[in-house]
């Protein structure tokens, strides 16, 4: 099994801020936060997948509103 094969599951910040439409640094200070649950592979943030779409079916970007997975 290959690196591309083990991490086509999982999806970088530039990626998470594309399905959510907010800035990459947003995603990285909700990861931050511990609102985004994510892994840190060298110096990359990698979120899963799964918990993309979970987290993207319940956040809302505008200010104010609060975002959590659970």
């Amino acid at each position: 099994m290959s690196k591309e094969d083990l991490l086509e599951n999982y999806a970088g910040v530039d990626e998470v801020s594309d399905r959510l439409n907010i800035h990459p640094e947003s995603v990285r200070r909700l990861i931050r936060q511990g609102k985004l649950p994510a892994i840190k592979f060298g110096n990359k943030w990698l979120v899963e997948k799964g918990t993309l779409e979970q987290f993207a079916s319940r956040y809302d970007p505008r200010p104010g509103n609060k975002a959590t997975l659970l």
